[in-house]
């Protein structure tokens, strides 16, 4: 006798309740089947029974799958023991999301994204809106929690030198930096715009305050006047591996690395957060992601301040929570980025000005300045 779509439910979840919602396998499965009175051939498990699809969080590979998957995936597995995240370190570049989003095939569900995207992509139709009902506001920094995107940890980019290449003299700013007669030798800058330009217009005597928007030929000009001395990099292990093996003595570092050279070298390399650009990024998500609205919960236990702390501790990402940064060891505060005393140092690099120049500029730094 065919048996109606209905039946078919009561008979699961009946399969449900003896087994008390917990994983068979094959063979229990098969032997409860028949005590239903079911042939295997006669069940077709809809989407409603099926297991939802993983979280997917897509990054950018090396140490931060890890420090991820220790900071924000395992404690939000402990208590959502239902979910499953996995983490995907392509890099999740906004031409990437843009095709999948157009394409209608969106594999990710969140991106750790510098906060510019947001307000790129966003603005585009292919993001979803934060739910704030869900992710709380007050976990973030201020000015942080976008319409497409919420804070998610902080960054740096530093002056970062040979601590014995000067005669004893430490170069503190990014003047110094330009100051191949006093402090001589090869340096290293990323072969991009983010934290360059404001290097470049630091150095040349504008004001913080006056930074944006930037004066881009201005700009450019001050890096034409030592790029016979500079040596540009692309990934931040070759900026690593410059400093270390001593072929640079100066260079604009993500803070990360240059903790990392402190301690590698004992302090022979060194670094200042004077005159820092301090970034942050954020979590995004593409506009029709698979795991739908189970991802802002996620994205909530990531702003916990025990997670938040993790993270610092696993890579150096500063806390973006307000409520962490009570809670850091001094040892920890003196190489997180957001501590106040560190803060108060930087330049907090312009999101607004980054999402509506930087593809311009770049391509224009690129074929002007770096060609």
């Amino acid at each position: 006798m065919r048996r109606h779509f209905s039946d078919l439910e009561d008979d699961i979840l009946e399969f449900q309740r003896a087994t008390d919602g917990k994983k068979v396998n094959r063979r229990a499965f098969m032997a409860g089947l028949a005590a239903l009175g079911l042939s295997p051939l006669t069940v077709t498990l809809t989407p409603a029974h099926a297991q939802e699809p993983d979280l997917v969080l897509a990054n950018w590979g090396g140490d931060s799958i890890k420090a991820m998957q220790i900071a924000y995936v395992q404690p939000f597995l402990a208590a959502n023991p239902n979910e499953s995240v996995k983490m995907d370190s392509s890099g999740p570049t906004n031409g990437k999301i843009k095709a999948m989003v157009d394409a209608k095939r969106v594999s990710w569900d969140l991106c750790d994204r510098a906060f510019p995207s947001s307000l790129e992509l966003g603005p585009a139709g292919l993001l979803e809106e934060v739910d704030y009902s869900i992710v709380d506001k007050n976990k973030t920094l201020p000015g942080f929690a976008g319409r497409w995107g919420v804070a998610n940890y902080s960054f740096a980019n530093v002056l970062t030198y040979q601590a014995k290449a000067f005669g004893g003299r430490t170069p503190t700013t990014w003047a110094d930096f330009w100051n191949l007669k006093d402090f001589p030798g090869n340096r290293t800058l990323r072969r991009h715009i983010d934290s360059t330009l404001e290097a470049a217009l630091l150095a040349d005597g504008v004001a913080p305050d006056k930074l944006y928007p930037m004066d881009v030929k201005r700009a450019f000009s001050k890096v034409r006047e030592i790029k016979d001395h500079v040596t540009f990099w692309s990934n931040h292990a070759d900026s690593y591996k410059l400093m270390h093996d001593g072929e640079t003595t100066m260079g604009c570092l993500a803070h990360t690395r240059a903790v990392l050279l402190r301690r590698d070298t004992g302090g022979t390399v060194d670094f200042t957060f004077n005159q820092g650009i301090f970034w942050v990024s954020n979590w995004i998500v593409p506009k029709g992601n698979p795991g739908g609205a189970r991802v802002w919960k996620l994205i909530s236990a990531t702003l916990e301040p025990a997670a938040q702390i993790e993270l610092l501790k696993q890579t150096g990402n500063g806390p973006v929570n307000p409520a962490a940064l009570s809670l850091i060891t001094p040892e920890l505060a003196a190489v997180n980025p957001s501590s106040p005393d560190n803060i108060k140092l930087m330049v907090i690099a312009d999101s607004e000005w980054y999402a509506k120049n930087s593809a311009t500029v770049l391509n224009q730094f690129i074929d002007t300045v770096l060609s």
